[in-house]
């Protein structure tokens, strides 16, 4: 069995001490290493963001592209060779705004990938702006006045448009985090995860402590095969403050 170690890197990651990203690369490293993935086979692609620094801090193949567009490169990289285990990455901002096309029409063509979204609620890197994901009114250097949009509803999106696997997991929860991941890389089709995180710099209303007030796990009554349930249960939050975490939908 591949090593976690085998995943790592000399470099030292340089998000701001306390980012929900070194609970996603650990995932990450962990998820390949319970996989048995081998670092020569395995590709990683993101865009621009915070979240895109991550390729260059796991021991792999890695591509950083485009703003919104890691994408069509990950679907061009498996299209060129099946053989490998290709896992993109984006963020709310990246994967939701810019790449937000690039999102409804790879759900659409169900090829055979992962796609994971780091989801902070602001553009980290661009220090703190209002992004697809930010809730209404929130007010930022783009937004002085307040956001007059309504937060877009990425589980929501992945379901009608056709993503064959579809789910929501906590950077704060590392083992339930990693049992996701592993299920959505294993799908054969199309595998969304929006992945909940804080940005404790830009967004630290949005705490680790307020997530695991509102964070909840789905159990048995969900039917994650029934589409309408899912979409139901997707649409949860912009009603009630909370989060469900788990798989969706999933054919």
């Amino acid at each position: 069995m591949t090593e976690l170690k085998t995943f790592n890197r000399t470099e030292i990651p340089n998000w701001c001490p306390g980012c929900g990203n070194f609970g996603i690369i650990a995932g990450v490293k962990k998820t390949l290493a319970e996989l048995d993935f081998k670092p020569e086979n395995t590709v990683l692609v993101s865009g621009v963001g915070c979240f895109a620094k991550l390729p260059y801090w796991v021991k792999v193949n890695g591509f950083v592209g485009l703003h919104g567009r890691s994408l069509p490169v990950a679907q061009g990289i498996k299209l060129a060779n099946q053989n490998l285990n290709v896992i993109a990455f984006g963020g709310d901002g990246d994967g939701y705004g810019e790449g937000g096309n690039h999102f409804t029409h790879a759900c659409r063509r169900n090829i055979n990938m992962a796609y994971f979204v780091h989801n902070n609620g602001v553009f980290g890197l661009t220090t703190g702006q209002y992004s697809p994901a930010s809730e209404k009114g929130r007010k930022s250097k783009s937004s002085p006045l307040g956001s007059t949009e309504k937060p877009v509803n990425p589980l929501a999106l992945a379901i009608s448009a056709g993503a064959t696997f579809v789910a929501r997991t906590y950077a704060g929860n590392l083992k339930e985090m990693v049992e996701i991941m592993k299920k959505a890389i294993l799908h054969d089709g199309f595998a969304f995860v929006d992945i909940i995180q804080p940005c404790v710099t830009f967004n630290p209303q949005h705490s680790f402590d307020y997530y695991n007030d509102k964070v909840y796990y789905l159990d048995d009554k969900h039917d994650s095969n029934n589409k309408l349930q899912a979409l139901e249960k997707a649409l949860e939050w912009e009603q009630e403050e909370k989060f469900a975490c788990g798989i969706f939908y999933q054919e």
